[in-house]
């Protein structure tokens, strides 16, 4: 809930963190929100794809994981995963993972796993259009692709 005191959500209401992997399991993609050390996150990581990996299809897109819950959805060969409050709400977060692939689409031109390794700077700061310190920011795609031109033609100088 809302801390009083401070107005702030508490630390665990909240995206703790998204990770991006292919169906071999190779990480493309990971966003901390929450402080883990090098050794967690590997492991984090590891089983988080051997349980979406390993699910039916037929099962829905979020399981609880751990004290949270975690929601995730596969775009052709890869998997978009994020962990968040127990008390979140997986839609939203469903839908804030599908708006981001979205965007990601429409900026690369029909975005494929390659464009993640060799672009990651572009992903991270698509990223940071979408989610903010583990906040979904903005749940409209115009505006993220809006802003990104902006930054673009800053960048140019135009």
């Amino acid at each position: 809930g809302i801390n009083a005191e401070y107005g702030t959500r508490d630390l665990l209401e909240m995206l703790q963190y998204l990770l991006v992997f292919n169906r071999q399991g190779k990480n493309r993609l990971a966003k901390w929100y929450v402080g883990f050390d090098d050794d967690e996150r590997k492991k984090l990581i590891a089983e988080i794809y051997r349980m979406v990996n390993a699910r039916d299809g037929k099962f829905t897109n979020f399981v609880e994981f751990r004290n949270a819950k975690l929601v995730y959805r596969r775009y052709a060969g890869l998997y978009f995963a994020a962990v968040v409050s127990a008390d979140d709400n997986e839609l939203a977060y469903l839908e804030a993972i599908h708006l981001f692939v979205e965007v990601l689409d429409a900026y690369f031109g029909n975005v494929c796993e390659l464009d993640l390794v060799y672009n990651f700077h572009k992903v991270y700061e698509i990223l940071d259009e979408v989610f903010c310190a583990g906040e979904i920011m903005e749940t409209s795609k115009p505006q993220v692709l809006g802003r990104l031109d902006t930054i673009e033609r800053l960048m140019l100088g135009m």
